[in-house]
């Protein structure tokens, strides 16, 4: 069986290529882009563009699931956080044959007022093994609000599998400090990332130096650089 990193290695260098042609993932260090909290940043992520391809879409399913052969994952639900997750989600879930579930960021306002769909009369995952699957794993808060609601609805969450992570120091302390624990992987790193961005051209090794430095100060980066934040 593949190691983790092997999986990771193989199918994230073909994704980090395809998002870079897509546009999923777009890289300007000249001229960064300006994120919905008014920081520049020199990299904007969108994977919903890999729903344009069927299959890219199933190399996304592909690697999620050696991913839980390789962790050795048994899994009774798959959950999809909502809404750029749910179609990965439900990929694998149709892969697996295992029961859907998604979750939003929080209570519909009308209705019964669910935040989970997807679960029965009962409202209740009844301990059932549950994987999370994100699309993108930026400071962690979302999927920890994700982690959270699954488990008041009684469901056993310890891990969740994403696609893209900037892999900032945020997410890492957000997963950590959950109790209990709930690890993350996902099928690209950030690292792996500017290294295939590299390799093939797009860009050049001053810019990819720029871009190791913004992971190590995401918020500081662009006042360094002339680009305050705008509010």
């Amino acid at each position: 069986m593949k190691t983790l990193e092997e999986i990771t290695q193989y199918y994230g260098t073909q994704l980090a290529k395809a998002a870079l042609e897509l546009g999923a993932i777009r890289l300007s260090i000249a001229d960064p882009f300006r994120w919905a909290s008014g920081y520049r940043m020199p990299i904007y992520n969108d994977n919903r563009q890999f729903l344009a391809n069927a299959g890219y879409r199933a190399l996304i399913c592909d690697a999620f699931s050696d991913m839980i052969d390789s962790l050795g994952l048994s899994v009774d639900n798959i959950a999809g956080t909502a809404t750029a997750g749910i179609p990965h989600a439900t990929s694998l879930a149709d892969r697996l044959n295992k029961p859907l579930t998604y979750v939003r960021s929080g209570n519909k306002d009308h209705g019964l007022g669910h935040q989970i769909e997807g679960l029965g009369r009962d409202g209740s995952y009844n301990g059932a093994k549950v994987l999370l699957i994100e699309d993108l794993i930026s400071t962690g808060s979302s999927s920890i609000k994700a982690v959270e609601a699954i488990r008041n609805a009684g469901g056993d969450v310890s891990v969740c599998l994403g696609i893209f992570t900037y892999g900032l120091k945020a997410s890492t302390d957000a997963f950590a400090a959950l109790d209990p624990k709930c690890e993350y992987h996902t099928i690209l790193s950030y690292d792996q990332m500017v290294r295939t961005a590299t390799d093939i051209g797009y860009i050049d090794a001053e810019e990819a130096e720029a871009l190791r430095e913004w992971r190590e100060d995401p918020f500081g980066w662009g006042e360094k650089r002339g680009f305050p934040r705008e509010v």
